[in-house]
């Protein structure tokens, strides 16, 4: 009866006698939601329990809300609705949630809905308050915990081949997602079962390595005694790796050994002698399948020509398919046994999960292996993890409906079910007149404004930190950040709600520097300006008295002008190669000027106005890539001229000066007026390696972009096929050891400090923008950040070719020595880009494969965050990660959704930008001591290196150092 909880809860909580609560606890107990729950637990609820009734058609929250009550459904149902966009009209319906049902615990932690809940038809629904349901978790969470998840449909297993199905879990005790994925992999245990059957591919890898340690190390595998105790016919883990790194090229360190060892020991071709499930790099016997039988068969002389024919192809196959396997194994492991090295893998492999790569989040994380057409949960039964699919696919089944839809790798599926929740008002639809007033007073989580029907500005509430009242209480602020919207109303809302008390110097609000920075990827200055433009005469609004309305057309006047500096300060001399940007600056100069006249309070922000129009005047220098002129080194800007050889199919050359951000086109316009036709030609980059790429017409700045030892050629289309490096190309064929043994590993890497310092003090914020979304899309040139990177190639394979071409032992181990200094004192300099470049090219394999072996540093990335955060500027950033992590933000995330600018995206690239704000943030002083010395010889060494950098070359030189071993 629809009515009949009405009366229960008929008085507040506080006004409830204990005779009400009586009555209450007597008619839930009857409720199948609670029917499990202690009757402790259950009399609390009755105490602050609220009753809600909602009609037909009511949106209790949407997906992406954040929710501040957990419910209960009395009667009535309510749907479950997924949406794959930001659009709620592309939500579908995945199930119907019941009379019994109880969701939204995760109010506990704050996490996102997922989901849009929507009534089905009247409904009655018990709720609890955040602050309630968070004191009843704390005192009874023993009975609360595995009571509070609903049922959401059905999930089964699909996969077109036999390979094993990877899916991460994330369980419902572990929702405490608060910090970043660095600190990940501490979730509950789930175990996994390893193959029985091991396929036949696996098999036969697992026959050729025995035989061939049998044929060229057969004391590895013997009985072994330990504690009394004899193990047949064993190896000890440690000796495998070290055996395994012998054999092939293409291992290249202990950790990628281990992976592959891993892979046979889950498909139990080789055995653990007490039945672990993971590969560990210890004195832990180990035990091929063929050696569990007494009387294992010796290879025969046919079949150890066979393994070596065959081994090569057999460790290229393990060491493609290890990094799946090692990253079962951690997972299997229960969390307090994961390693540090354990948790550094699964981070920089999660990194590239699709169903992560929005986040920046600690989560729990435990694995499941699902085999094929094994159903993970059923229609109708509780949900407790979050998966992940790694490999396969996944079918999502609703009864009634069949296939709704398959799911795939990267996928992710089931969290409706651990963060679904319902807030006080989730979401609020306004139109302008009541928009700023309800900011004020609302406490919806989500505030859309409409105009035509359309959401033009998505507003969402975040905790702002504690303020102290005039009481001396703590209390917790929120504020209302964009997550979505137009350009124009996103700029409006941001001219509204700017700070005028602080200067310009503070950072007064990091969302709006964070506009200003990427406004070029979706207001590019042709619609920024004229918007601007159009603010700046405020009309005055319609209510309050003269002098409010005076008043509040003035600070907006004030508004628009600090936005102004703000820019200008940011874009700096690139907006002298913008006409629209130059030409609405000196309007807007002209009207500020002439409002200073009536206005007295603007004057103040004249004379800034006025030095910034001033400064911007247009200045012409010659750009050279090689140039080391002793003068402080400026920053390239696109109007600046190149002189540039372009190479023809003979060999000899033209030179050209053209502008450095000249196009393909523009290029080959120069060329053929230096050549006398230009009819049919294409621009070509060639690489020392012989690797050829034909430049489309509107590419610009190609100078900047090519390889090391790359060049550009010009030629008809139809001898393309022709064209060969040349061989200046092949780099040097001499080291120059005699002249760098001579120098100090400090002086070394404080000269390349410097240099490195000003090659990225050059570098402006916004050319990594133009970097990661496409600099053809802004026609904006990227030449410093290009040079910057270039350096970093330069170091690594300077590093490489000096060993290569050291052909003498005694020297090669000291110039390793030596290299291994220069990073240390590089990292001492606060040089990570040097240091970074340096490792890695001592870990590059005609490198590693000589003496020694090298953890690869790539996979060191959370350390070195960890690293900068403990730093103080100045810093000179790996900025090839930096790279990385604004492109893999970029591509995980769309810019526009539903026709708004995705600004969530724009504020994640504008924080990792802002690294580089921040290691610049203080001045570089180099050295003193070692400045005023006479190093120009180690100073003209270290900005002229001569570096191979074909690494199938290099690989040749390692083997006729030392050839393979039989």
């Amino acid at each position: 009866v629809r009515s009949e909880f009405c009366p229960l809860f008929s008085c507040r909580p506080l006004e409830r006698s204990s005779e009400d609560v009586d009555i209450i606890f007597t008619r839930l107990k009857e409720v199948k939601a609670f029917e499990k729950f202690h009757p402790n637990l259950l009399q609390q609820i009755c105490l602050c329990g609220y009753y809600e009734n909602l009609e037909k058609g009511i949106t209790l929250f949407r997906q992406g809300d954040i929710g501040t009550n957990w419910y209960a459904v009395l009667t009535g149902s309510l749907d479950v609705k997924v949406s794959d966009t930001s659009n709620h009209q592309d939500a579908v319906t995945i199930c119907t949630l019941g009379i019994g049902t109880a969701f939204g615990e995760s109010i506990l932690d704050n996490t996102p809905r997922h989901a849009t809940i929507v009534t089905r038809e009247y409904s009655e629904l018990l709720r609890i308050e955040q602050k309630d349901f968070k004191a009843l978790w704390e005192k009874y969470r023993q009975h609360m915990s595995g009571l509070l998840t609903p049922p959401y449909g059905v999930m089964e297993t699909g996969s077109n081949n036999d390979s094993k199905e990877l899916v991460f879990c994330f369980a419902e005790g572990s929702t405490e997602i608060a910090e970043s994925l660095k600190s990940v992999c501490l979730g509950p245990f789930f175990f996994s079962t390893i193959t029985k059957v091991p396929s036949e591919k696996i098999l036969r890898a697992g026959k050729i390595l025995r035989n061939t340690i049998l044929s060229r190390a057969p004391h590895m595998i013997r009985d072994r005694k330990y504690h009394l105790k004899t193990y047949r016919q064993c190896c000890v883990g440690t000796e495998l790796v070290d055996w395994m790194m012998q054999q092939s090229p293409c291992v290249h360190s202990r950790t990628q050994a281990v992976g592959m060892w891993q892979v046979l020991l889950e498909e139990g071709v080789l055995n653990h002698v007490d039945q672990e499930h993971h590969f560990q790099d210890k004195y832990l016997f180990y035990r091929f399948l063929d050696d569990e039988r007494e009387d294992a068969p010796l290879p025969t002389e046919e079949e150890k020509k066979e393994c070596d024919e065959e081994l090569q192809d057999t460790m290229l196959l393990l060491s493609q398919i290890g990094p799946d396997a090692h990253m079962r194994m951690i997972l299997r492991k229960p969390p307090g046994q994961r390693t540090v090295d354990d948790l550094e893998f699964i981070y920089e492999e999660l990194l590239h999960i699709k169903a992560l790569s929005h986040l920046s989040t600690t989560v729990s994380i435990f694995k499941n292996t699902i085999h094929h057409q094994k159903g993970v949960f059923n229609q109708g039964e509780e949900g407790t993890s979050w998966y992940i699919i790694l490999k396969g696919s996944v079918n999502v089944v609703i009864y009634g409906k069949g296939v709704v839809c398959t799911l795939h790798e990267g996928d992710d599926f089931g969290k409706l079910a651990l963060v679904n929740d319902a807030p006080r008002a989730a979401s609020i639809v306004l139109h302008k007149e009541d928009f700023n007033r309800i900011l004020r007073d609302v406490e919806a989580n989500t505030v859309r404004l409409k105009e035509h029907d359309q959401d033009v500005l998505v507003l969402e509430k975040i905790p702002a930190g504690n303020r102290v009242s005039n009481q001396g209480n703590s209390q917790p602020q929120h504020k209302y950040i964009v997550m979505s919207g137009t350009p124009e109303k996103i700029l409006e809302h941001f001219l509204e709600t700017m700070r005028l008390e602080a200067t310009l110097n503070e950072a007064t609000d990091s969302v709006l520097n964070d506009f200003i920075m990427m406004h070029c990827v979706f207001m590019p200055n042709s619609q920024l300006c004229p918007a601007l433009m159009a603010q700046y005469p405020f009309v005055r609004p319609s209510q309050g008295t003269e002098q409010e309305k005076m008043d509040y057309a003035l600070n907006n006047k004030r508004r628009v002008i600090r936005l102004v500096l703000q820019w200008t300060a940011l874009y700096g001399d690139l907006l002298q190669e913008d006409e629209a940007a130059m030409a609405f600056l000196e309007e807007f100069y002209v009207s500020v000027s002439d409002d200073t006249r009536m206005i007295a309070a603007l004057k103040e922000q004249l004379p800034e106005l006025e030095k910034v129009v001033k400064q911007h005047k247009v200045l012409l220098q010659l750009f050279n890539t090689s140039d080391d002129r002793a003068q402080k080194r400026q920053p390239i800007r696109g109007s600046d001229e190149v002189l540039f050889k372009v190479y023809c199919i003979d060999q000899t050359y033209t030179t050209i000066r053209v502008p450095v951000s000249s196009s393909v086109k523009e290029v080959i316009s120069a060329v053929a007026d230096k050549l006398g036709s230009g009819e049919g030609l294409i621009i070509v980059k060639m690489s020392s390696g012989g690797e050829k790429v034909v430049l489309k017409p509107h590419d610009i700045s190609v100078f900047t972009t090519l390889s090391v030892n790359g060049r550009l050629f010009a030629c008809p289309r139809d001898q393309f096929d022709s064209l060969a490096p040349l061989p200046e190309q092949e780099g040097p064929s001499t080291g120059t050891v005699g002249t760098f043994e001579l120098m100090s590993s400090k002086d070394l890497a404080h000269q390349m400090t410097i240099y490195d310092w000003e090659l990225f003090n050059c570098v402006h914020e916004l050319e990594l923008i133009y970097h990661t979304f496409g600099r053809h899309n802004f026609k904006k040139t990227t030449a410093n950040l290009d040079l910057f990177l270039r350096r970093f190639n330069e170091i690594q394979f300077w590093v490489v070719t000096e060993i290569c071409l050291c052909s003498q032992l005694s020297k090669r181990v000291q110039l390793l020595k030596k290299y291994i200094k220069i990073a240390a004192h590089c990292k001492e300099y606060k040089n990570l880009n040097s240091f970074f470049a340096i490792i890695m090219g001592l870990s590059n394999v005609a490198v590693s494969r000589l003496s020694l072996t090298w953890e690869d540093p790539s996979r060191n990335h959370r350390a070195y965050r960890l690293i900068v955060a403990k730093l103080d500027p100045p810093i000179i950033p790996f900025m090839p990660l930096l790279i990385k992590d604004m492109t893999f933000t970029h591509e995980g995330n769309k810019t526009f959704t539903d026709n708004l600018v995705n600004f969530e995206k724009m504020r994640m690239i504008a924080n990792t930008v802002r690294t580089v704000k921040f290691c610049r943030s203080q001045s570089f002083n180099p050295d003193a001591a070692l400045t005023n010395k006479n190093h120009q010889d180690v100073r003209s060494y270290v900005r002229q290196l001569n570096v191979i950098d074909n690494q199938r070359t290099l690989s040749q030189m390692s083997h006729r150092l030392e050839p393979r071993r039989a």
